[in-house]
């Protein structure tokens, strides 16, 4: 019989150690990028092997879902990086003004939603990446209807902290599906 374990060992294993591999020290770009990709790895980790249940509601009255978080975070991507720092004409995908819940009612279990959500998601992920590699330096600007103007730097923190807030959703709701729990 073994002895007890912590939730944060049960989910060990290459990808999960691969996370959080990043600099510790040195270049602020570079630890920025490197923490914000071991919280998205996070949240793909934590999707990992599910398809239907990704779409399993939290408890009612709540749509709150795996896929509907991956549908959320693809839309926070593409108004940070493309809307707001790129100045691009990038209307979020999965939720409106009409339905600003739409990320989160419209995840079902249809494999074409399921697919197109997580190709949205690497799309706009990609892009982001691409932008904070290439963008010379933290300080760039982009204009938000809500905070004004923000930099670069803001804004991957800002994104640090969006999926570090619903990677503790996904926690709750991945051990509610199959009992995974850990970090």
């Amino acid at each position: 019989m073994s002895g007890p374990t912590r939730r944060a060992e049960l989910w060990n294993g290459a990808d999960s150690a691969r996370r959080f591999s990043g600099p510790t020290t040195g270049d602020e770009r570079r630890m920025l990028i490197d923490v914000l990709s071991a919280q998205r790895a996070t949240l793909q980790l934590k999707c990992a092997g599910l398809e239907s249940e990704l779409s399993l509601r939290s408890v009612e009255p709540s749509t709150l879902s795996l896929l509907g978080l991956v549908r959320h975070l693809a839309d926070v991507e593409r108004r940070w990086f493309r809307r707001v720092l790129a100045a691009q004409e990038a209307p979020a995908l999965f939720s409106s003004a009409a339905d600003p819940d739409g990320d989160f009612d419209g995840a079902t279990d249809d494999p074409g939603v399921v697919a197109a959500a997580w190709k949205t998601w690497r799309t706009e992920v990609a892009f982001a990446e691409r932008f904070a590699a290439e963008a010379p330096d933290l300080d760039v600007e982009g204009q938000d209807s809500w905070r004004g103007t923000v930099s670069l730097r803001w804004v991957l923190i800002h994104m640090i902290e969006e999926y570090a807030r619903h990677n503790g959703h996904a926690d709750l709701l991945r051990e509610r599906i199959d009992g995974a729990a850990g970090v």
